[in-house]
């Protein structure tokens, strides 16, 4: 493998990444599917009257870090108003594009922009992960 890969040193705590990594994941599986319901998750696809829903259901990731933030880490309580509107932005670009295509869930599309969607959620996590973590 270090034939492939450059040797990589780090100060970060792989320890510390994994274990932020998995509050991260669990927050963001409670935020997007169990704690969203169908006025949220349908209402922030449509092409008018999407901002209440999509707020909301940004609100409760920002609830929900900025509690993880103030139990774990507090002087990152910051961190939940960065993940809120970098989540804000992710499920508008979706909705936006829902919305303008006419994209329905029986489209490869859609199901492209739910795995576009997600995968930028996670990587949004493992950033804010590997921040706190290599601020412990």
């Amino acid at each position: 493998m270090s034939l492939i890969l450059p040797q990589l040193s780090s100060a970060v705590s792989v320890g510390a990444l994994t274990g932020w990594m998995l509050v991260l994941t669990l927050k963001h599986v409670f935020a997007d599917f169990y704690l969203q319901n169908a006025w949220m998750a349908i209402g922030k696809d449509k092409k008018t009257g999407w901002a209440l829903p999509l707020f909301a259901h940004c609100a409760v990731h920002l609830v929900l870090t900025t509690a993880i933030m103030l139990i774990l880490a507090p002087r990152f309580w910051f961190i939940g108003l960065i993940d809120c509107a970098i989540h804000l932005a992710i499920d508008r670009a979706k909705g936006f594009s829902v919305a303008t295509f006419n994209i329905t869930s029986e489209s490869r599309w859609f199901w492209w922009l739910i795995g576009t969607d997600q995968a930028l959620h996670h990587l949004t996590s493992f950033a804010l992960a590997v921040v706190l973590a290599a601020n412990p």
